[in-house]
């Protein structure tokens, strides 16, 4: 039973039989029959069919709700056992937006140098994407935004506060400003993130608030590829004073605080909402909690 819920929960979110058997390592008929299985056992049909996969009928949304819950609480229970037997081990799946990706290492590095036997898998993606990610039991945590838009039931860990800066390179004639208002962006040139992140749509509504209309001559999913085109000479770029620590290494760049409004948003890690969770991802929690402490008293 468990295997066919979790080729359910495939099929939920490849949306097409194809990609759903190869997500779980079997033939497209092995998988097709599985389903039929299921819809026989429950009494039930599950999925729309014709020649190709027309979504779930409502008993089948309601028996993915069903199915994400049962096998969360099996592999809680697997990874419990296991770590009776061995302590903490195996591996953590974890999901970050791109301008907490210079934080990662915080939480990660001390964590693994307590366990060593746990492995981690670091994943980049947008916030949306991290709660899908979240729900389809692809990753075990996020570290994404709190704040801004609506988590669901998750259980989240605040850890820092996200503030902005304009990164520029040092021979800009902003360069030498103690701190610039975003009013002052009308005319920049800008090299920002794409609007399918977060991070981008704050920024939108940061601009938009004092009449500035964000159009960047650049766009990119990568802060590596905004701060490159900053280094090139003639764009400016806005990230998170914490996110851009790492690329102020270069004695060619420089940040600038952004003020009026002096804006703040809450970046944490997210866990299912599920009691008990996993030993490993109990400890990983209670390591964002260390990490929140630690940057308070910085």
């Amino acid at each position: 039973m468990i295997e066919k819920l979790d080729m359910f929960i495939a099929l939920a979110r490849e949306q097409h039989f194809g990609r759903a058997a190869e997500a779980c390592g079997v033939t497209q008929p092995s998988l097709s029959a599985a389903i039929k299985q299921l819809e026989d056992q429950l009494g039930v049909m599950l999925v729309h069919r014709g020649s190709r996969f027309q979504g779930l009928t409502p008993e089948g949304q309601r028996v993915l709700d069903w199915s994400r819950q049962i096998v969360g609480d099996v592999r809680t229970m697997k990874e419990e056992m296991r770590t009776a037997r061995q302590g903490l081990s195996g591996n953590l799946r974890l999901a970050v937006i791109p301008t907490a990706l210079t934080l990662v290492s915080d939480l990660t590095a001390d964590f693994a140098s307590r366990h060593p036997n746990v492995r981690f898998t670091i994943w980049s993606r947008t916030s949306g994407e991290i709660l899908k990610m979240l729900e389809n039991l692809q990753i075990d945590a996020g570290l994404t935004y709190l704040d801004n838009e609506p988590l669901g039931r998750v259980t989240s860990v605040p850890i820092y506060a996200e503030r902005y800066a304009l990164v520029l390179r040092r021979d800009h004639p902003l360069a030498g400003e103690p701190q610039v208002k975003w009013a002052q962006l009308r005319d920049l040139p800008l090299a920002l993130l794409t609007p399918d992140m977060q991070n981008r749509r704050i920024i939108n509504e940061h601009l938009t608030a004092v009449g500035v209309e964000a159009q960047p001559q650049i766009e990119a999913s990568s802060l590596i590829v905004l701060t490159s085109h900053v280094l090139a000479g003639g764009w400016a770029t806005i990230l998170p004073q914490k996110g851009a620590e790492v690329f102020l290494e270069n004695p060619d760049l420089t940040a600038i605080p952004l003020i009026a409004p002096e804006a703040s948003h809450r970046i944490g890690l997210i866990a299912p909402h599920r009691e008990p969770h996993t030993p490993v991802l109990a400890a990983l929690l209670d390591q964002a909690r260390s990490l929140s402490d630690q940057l308070k008293q910085r």
